[in-house]
């Protein structure tokens, strides 16, 4: 059971939570950084097509333990420039869980390839 929060006293988060605290929980995965390769090898063109790779990639990774997005209670986003936030929320923004997990976003100088954008890497509990 996940329980998503946000406390008095702290700002207003956007597009995260800032606590989730885990209960009665059977498994823990451990999602290795997501990127917008496609299974066949080839980079997704743009951040809103890699945002969205990233995530289905990410989505496959959690289905093969039997979970979903909603189980995501920590989330960690790279991304290559600050100029790919606006973005990365319009591809994003829409399928991640709601509420959202506790989530760190970092501005990397680059990622494991120089034509990779956004890595998303996450842990999720059942």
């Amino acid at each position: 059971m996940l329980r998503k929060f946000n406390p008095a006293g702290l700002p207003a988060p956007v597009a995260y939570s800032q606590g989730v605290e885990a209960t009665s929980f059977q498994k823990i995965v451990f999602v290795s950084g997501q990127v917008g390769v496609r299974a066949d090898g080839s980079v997704a063109e743009g951040i809103q097509d890699q945002t969205r790779t990233a995530i289905a990639n990410m989505n496959t990774v959690l289905a093969d333990a039997g979970m979903d997005a909603s189980n995501i209670a920590k989330a960690t986003i790279y991304l290559t420039d600050e100029s790919l936030l606006g973005d990365f929320m319009a591809a994003g923004g829409g399928l991640l869980p709601t509420p959202p997990p506790a989530t760190t976003l970092l501005f990397v100088k680059a990622l494991a390839s120089p034509a990779l954008l956004v890595e998303i890497e996450a842990i999720a509990v059942k």
